[in-house]
């Protein structure tokens, strides 16, 4: 844990919560406050996918973004981890860190490990789905893959060279195997059982996630509401971080009770607002953070990630502020 530092909304703090031989790598933004938001990302990718995210959620408590087995770097067991193991892991972390009823968010298939954890523990009141997965219709490796292709195409370059960079960490041997997992998951009966009030959030462009199948979610869940943010793919939270903010803080205040359940809203955006490209100091730190968190990886140095996710962060956030 990083200590002597002033501390940030963009200041991260590296811990790990074990189970067994295994471990999940919690990575936490903020201190205060008595309401933490849990944040579990899609297969093959890492924590840093929220990075922009995370410092915008830290209004009611700590935000922790987790690295499960197998991704980010953190080392994988030698059996094939199920998404009920990965929602048992998720489960783990927020009683070891004795979380009293977090706002728990999943990315992708990061959405089928909070729904199975959530539909097993009523005690959980508040839930968001971000671009969820599988379409029960196209369990079929094929058809993902052109959905997914076609969603990357409206990426950011920023997206893309995150999502290479975490692909190669978690290597095609455990993503070929945790994949035939997500592919088989049955969200769909997980969905029913949910008490949580849920958000769900699609990007304009997100062909994982059509808005067809965003529908058929919220008529599956006891309470939902349905947004969609233009301009957006399926990293919608990484492109679009201070919408799907607004949107997750607000439905943790219960601010959106007044819209229709099971309804899709389109979010209004600025179309006006300019993109403004990175200084090159920008640049150089974001590239400095990411050196030296995959060097604390590389090492096992969990200070060192902290360190390195705590610079690139911040470098992220400065080129936020001027796009403002």
């Amino acid at each position: 844990m990083r200590i002597g530092r002033r501390s940030k909304s963009t200041d991260v703090t590296v811990t790990r919560v074990e189970d067994g031989d295994m471990y999940v790598r919690v990575n936490t933004v903020g201190t205060g406050g008595t309401r933490p938001f849990v944040l579990v990302p899609g297969i093959g990718v890492s924590s840093t996918y929220f990075e922009k995210l995370a410092p915008h959620l830290n209004e009611f408590g700590p935000v922790h973004a987790l690295d499960l087995p197998g991704f980010g770097g953190v080392p994988h067991p030698d059996d094939t981890l199920s998404i009920r193991q990965y929602a048992d892991l998720v489960g783990r972390v927020i009683d070891e860190l004795e979380l009293d009823d977090p706002i728990v968010v999943g990315h992708s298939m990061g959405s089928q490990v909070v729904s199975d954890l959530v539909s097993r523990r009523p005690e959980i009141s508040t839930l968001v789905l971000i671009g969820p997965v599988v379409i029960p219709s196209e369990r079929r490796v094929v058809k993902q893959a052109v959905r997914f292709l076609q969603s990357s195409w409206h990426e950011p370059f920023t997206v893309k060279v995150l999502a290479i960079s975490a692909y190669l960490f978690c290597g095609f041997k455990w993503f070929s195997r945790v994949l035939p997992k997500m592919m088989s998951y049955p969200i769909e009966d997980a969905l029913p059982n949910i008490q949580a009030r849920t958000l769900v959030i699609r990007g304009e462009y997100d062909a994982v996630a059509p808005r067809e199948w965003l529908k058929r979610i919220g008529q599956l869940l006891p309470t939902s509401h349905l947004w969609e943010i233009p301009g957006a793919a399926h990293s919608v939270m990484y492109a679009h971080a201070e919408e799907v903010a607004k949107l997750c803080l607000a439905h943790a205040r219960d601010d959106l009770s007044f819209e229709t359940e099971n309804t899709l809203h389109i979010v209004k955006t600025d179309t006006e607002k300019e993109d403004v490209a990175p200084t090159i100091p920008e640049i150089a730190q974001a590239v400095h953070g990411r050196l030296v968190e995959t060097t604390g990886i590389l090492t096992d140095n969990d200070d060192l990630i902290a360190e390195g996710k705590t610079e690139a962060a911040e470098a992220v956030q400065a080129v936020s502020k001027n796009e403002d």
